[in-house]
């Protein structure tokens, strides 16, 4: 609740609050509660208990803390305690080098899917020198699976969009059988899916009517008036680790990575 007389002239200095994470302060404008997820030198943001994120500028008295007007900064940086760590959540290789590539590779069916691959598990593939390449689909999987020869020490890892029981893709998956490929999938239309929708500003993906093209489906229900390619920069770029997307596709990701590395590792 707004302090009463929080717009009154103030008595002595404003104090200043380190904005650290899940910290819970209202917008004292606007009354917008939430906690602190993320600070950078000029804004912080909020989310509510809802999911809802808003980003406001860091400016004098702009937030009420227990009902006092506060002004947040940036926090100052938090000493090393421990090893620092990648996207994934995996220890970062501090001076990582090129190795040169395994025989063995994972596929993903777009070009968005291996955006995304690569912006959390990137520095973990270079460590193992694993390529990600895409497929632009999974129609012709069998035959690329053909073509690319899997054997002892060439393994194949594939990731599939919605990968559930009666669906295309689960058909076409069921025709891999060889014991050198792995097949797997998560149960999102698309990979935008895969990404919380609270990481995105938005309450929920929406649903789409049969018959309309999902990703134009989902640009026209949210108001956007943008171009898919530039929706998926505005939802990648709002991905920062590991715990903005949905374990769903979190364990699969790290199981078709360990099926690839794993006779070099035996």
């Amino acid at each position: 609740m707004l302090a009463e007389d929080w717009r009154r002239p103030l008595r002595g200095k404003i104090p200043q609050v380190p904005a650290e994470l899940d910290l819970v302060v209202e917008d004292a404008e606007g009354g917008f509660c939430g906690a602190v997820v993320a600070c950078d030198k000029e804004a912080v943001t909020l989310e509510d208990r809802f999911g809802r994120r808003r980003v406001f500028p860091l400016a004098p008295a702009a937030f009420l803390l227990d009902g006092k007007p506060v002004t947040l900064v940036r926090p100052a940086p938090a000493a090393a305690k421990g090893p620092a760590r990648s996207a994934s959540g995996s220890v970062a290789v501090a001076g990582l080098r090129a190795r040169v590539a395994r025989e063995s590779r994972i596929y993903v069916e777009g070009v968005h899917d291996a955006s995304l691959v690569e912006k959390i598990w990137g520095h973990d593939l270079r460590v193992e020198g694993v390529v990600v390449e895409y497929l632009e689909g999974v129609d012709d999987l069998p035959a690329i699976v053909e073509e690319f020869e899997p054997g002892p020490g060439r393994r194949l890892g594939v990731l599939v969009d919605h990968l559930v029981p009666g669906s295309k893709e689960s058909r076409i998956a069921a025709q891999v059988s060889s014991p050198h490929v792995l097949v797997v999938g998560h149960p999102y239309i698309d990979i935008w899916q895969a990404v919380k929708p609270s990481v995105v500003g938005i309450p929920a993906w929406p649903a789409v009517p049969r018959g309309v093209p999902w990703k134009e489906g989902v640009i026209e229900a949210l108001g956007w008036h943008v171009e898919p390619a530039d929706a998926w920069r505005r939802i990648l770029g709002s991905v920062r680790a590991f715990t903005d997307l949905e374990p769903e596709l979190l364990g699969r990701v790290e199981e078709l990575i360990d099926f690839v590395t794993i006779e070099e590792q035996s």
